[in-house]
């Protein structure tokens, strides 16, 4: 939403009170987004795998039920625990908190504010019940009944807006407990600036977060307490004087306490809370609409949009309205772009980042120029965790069609990563040199042993290596494409052919032994995964991998092996869970492995896989609100949005997409400037016989991206 003031805003906010308009008539598709699905625990041993020890909750999900607009700066959330991914979790009785940031990955959760009465003493907390508790994009709320409190929460991009309203409109409080965050904090501090008006800041790590608050009730009393970092908090007394619900606004800033101010008064103003709801709700409804689905089962249709609610959450807002922003150096800066976090490329690269690209083009820019600011002060363009997923990120949204970026400074940064030691690819010498990533010879390696993740990596650097090659022959280097492309075959230095695995291989080139394919590390030999994950993970070079194993027959025996064979419950690994044979949704590293069926000319066993997987693996529990693993950032919502359409990016770097068949009748995609492209199934099997563009027969089973730029009509026919 463009950022007026006065009239301007109020305007602004009526139209977009208006919800989405398809056909001539209101379509609220705000009502298909269950923002808990993914908030309730794993609890049946059978379905996890394994028997979880005492006192683990498997991670499942870790998503928040709060208010955020997309990608926005501000997501204002209940928290239930510090410390537990996204900070709620849906079985526990006490809401200790609303923090203003959030991601679902052990960190952020800042600023967090609780409107409280009487003479509450610390630790501040109170009961709450899921009957009396409510969310839908945009909007969160919940009755505090231990201090009689209706709490309800909204958001802009870089604003938060509190209502409360006391059962008793007396003792009126507000905490701020800025010593709490999911991270240790370092340094806080908040101060009254006016009778109605608060600002301070909250450091945690290298996150310097400014805020500046607005009540509509005068303030009598700053109380602070710094007795201790965990028991660090401020408590708002309130003005007897006038009765009715409280309204708190909060704007959020990296960069200073004047920026949080002028964030404030630009995106909330004086915008009653619905009209900050209701906008925010149109802002949503806008973004869903660019697909619309007809067919689908209630709860088919739930998931759906659920799930692409959720891939559009993150990366996050990090500029201010004025542009500023700090850089990675801690600099402030000025430019034309929105600054954006780091996406979380070990998980998002497979899918949410392609979706991104696909329906908010301008913004998936705008993170790419972020990423090439980074790589301004540093020579190399940003990683997440693992892998250097930038590259097939960067490589596939060029080649989709988004360019206005510097491509050569792109180029030469993700070059860097790839062939410069000490920079974002760690072993990247020894990957030359041997065309692998040896680990260790450990004796009685456990799950959490240390070491180099080697065959991940191996296998992951050589994906990496073919989309930068992809995007050095489009650039015209063909020296760089020749030498990438050759590194991309890599894969196959771990592969071996006697027990038909990804195995790890020490120092000298042995194989190490002994070797249990079922069992699974944190960081030996592989990340996350055991052999059966990572043994199919070439999306670059399923051809070659078919010829690998000794042909169709041979390959298909094994895929076959991989979804039948058993998980041992006793192999036990917290984030690695959800299994269909050995095959683990839970997790990402083998997502890919479901569509392998299709490069050996039976999609039909695929799509047998994928139908479980979105039946029986979203929205699961007794509340049916739980996932068989964590969201990781939305790439476990983008595997069910594009699974469920019936097309996927099996190679991400690449433009094109695999087709399976869609669980809806009709999908109609309407992407911005783009002619509407409908997907139709036409059958009533899940085999398909033939696919046809705009009445031309596909060859194979991909489609191209171009599809999406022509617009017009996708069949697929089933046997």
């Amino acid at each position: 939403m463009k950022i007026l003031k006065g009239l301007g805003l109020v305007f602004t906010a009526f139209l977009l009170w208006n919800c989405t308009q398809v056909d001539g008539q209101s379509d609220d598709l705000t009502q298909h987004v269950n923002p808990f699905i993914g908030t309730a625990p794993l609890l049946d041993p059978d379905f996890i795998g394994y028997t979880p020890p005492e006192g683990w909750r498997v991670w499942a999900g870790l998503v928040y039920p709060g208010a955020s607009l997309p990608n926005a700066m501000v997501q204002l959330s209940p928290m239930t625990e510090y410390g537990t991914g996204s900070g709620y979790e849906y079985e526990a009785p006490e809401i200790i908190s609303f923090t203003h940031t959030n991601k679902g990955h052990w960190n952020l959760c800042n600023i967090p504010v609780l409107p409280i009465h009487g003479d509450a003493q610390y630790p501040f907390s109170s009961s709450f019940s899921h009957d009396r508790e409510d969310a839908s994009p945009a909007f969160y709320q919940v009755y505090l009944e231990d201090y009689g409190i209706d709490v309800r929460l909204s958001t802009t991009l870089r604003t938060g807006i509190h209502e409360y309203t006391f059962d008793d409109d007396t003792e009126r409080k507000v905490l701020f407990d800025l010593g709490m965050a999911n991270n240790k904090v370092s340094d806080w501090d908040i101060v009254q600036d006016t009778e109605r008006e608060l600002s301070g800041f909250q450091r945690v790590g290298r996150d310097l977060v400014h805020f500046y608050v607005r009540l509509d009730h005068d303030i009598t009393k700053v109380d602070k307490t710094n007795s201790g970092e965990e028991k660090g908090y401020a408590v708002i007394s309130l003005s007897d004087k006038k009765r009715g619900p409280v309204t708190l606004r909060i704007g959020l800033s990296y960069v200073s306490v004047a920026n949080a101010k002028e964030n404030l008064g630009s995106e909330s103003g004086d915008l009653s809370f619905d009209e900050i709801h209701q906008a925010g709700k149109s802002k949503w409804n806008d973004l869903l609409s660019k697909i619309k689905v007809k067919g689908g089962s209630p709860k088919e249709t739930e998931l759906f949009y659920t799930s692409l609610y959720r891939s559009f959450l993150w990366p996050a807002l990090r500029s201010d309205v004025n542009q500023e922003f700090k850089d990675e150096k801690g600099v402030i800066q000025k430019t034309s772009f929105n600054y954006y976090t780091i996406p979380s490329f070990w998980d998002t690269y497979r899918n949410k980042l392609v979706l991104l690209g696909m329906i908010s083009p301008q913004l998936t820019n705008d993170v790419i120029k972020s990423l090439i600011h980074r790589g301004d002060l540093t020579g190399f363009i940003p990683t997440f965790f693992h892998g250097d997923h930038a590259a097939p990120f960067i490589t596939g949204s060029y080649l989709r069609g988004i360019k206005d970026f510097d491509v050569q400074k792109a180029f030469e940064y993700l070059m860097n990563n790839a062939h410069k030691e000490g920079g974002i690819r760690p072993h990247i010498s020894e990957y030359i040199e041997k065309g692998f990533i040896s680990d260790p010879d450990i004796e009685n390696p456990h799950v959490e042993t240390v070491a180099k993740a080697g065959v991940s990596k191996t296998l992951e650097y050589a994906y990496d290596d073919y989309s930068l090659a992809l995007l050095a022959k489009e650039l015209g280097e063909q020296d760089a494409y020749q030498s990438l492309i050759k590194r991309s075959q890599n894969y196959k230095n771990v592969f071996d052919k006697d027990t038909r695995f990804m195995r790890g291989r020490l120092d000298n080139g042995e194989w190490i032994s002994p070797f249990d394919p079922q069992y699974p590390y944190y960081e030996y030999m592989y990340r996350e995964a055991n052999a059966w994950h990572l043994s199919f993970y070439v999306p670059h070079d399923m051809a070659g991998l078919v010829e690998l194993y000794g042909g169709n027959a041979a390959f298909e025996e094994k895929l076959d092996s991989l979804f039948t064979f058993p998980w041992n419950p006793k192999h036990i690994a917290r984030n690695v869970s959800s299994f269909i044979g050995q095959y683990c949704h839970g997790n990402q590293p083998d997502h890919e492995a479901p569509f392998s069926y299709h490069f050996i000319g039976k999609p039909e066993k695929s799509q047998e896989i994928i139908d479980n997987i979105l039946a029986n693996y979203y929205g699961v529990g007794d509340e049916g609100l739980a996932l068989s693993g964590m969201d990781d950032a939305g790439e476990m919502s983008s595997w069910y949005v594009f699974a469920a359409l019936g097309i996927y990016p099996l190679s991400p770097a690449d433009p094109e997409y695999i087709v399976t068949v869609p669980i809806f009748d009709e999908v109609i995609w309407n992407l911005d400037d783009k002619s509407p492209l409908k997907i139709k199934t036409e059958g009533t099997s899940r085999k398909i016989s033939e696919i046809k563009f705009n009445d031309k027969h596909v060859d194979g089973y991909f489609v191209p991206h171009e599809i999406f730029e022509k617009g017009g009509e996708l069949i697929i026919k089933t046997k």
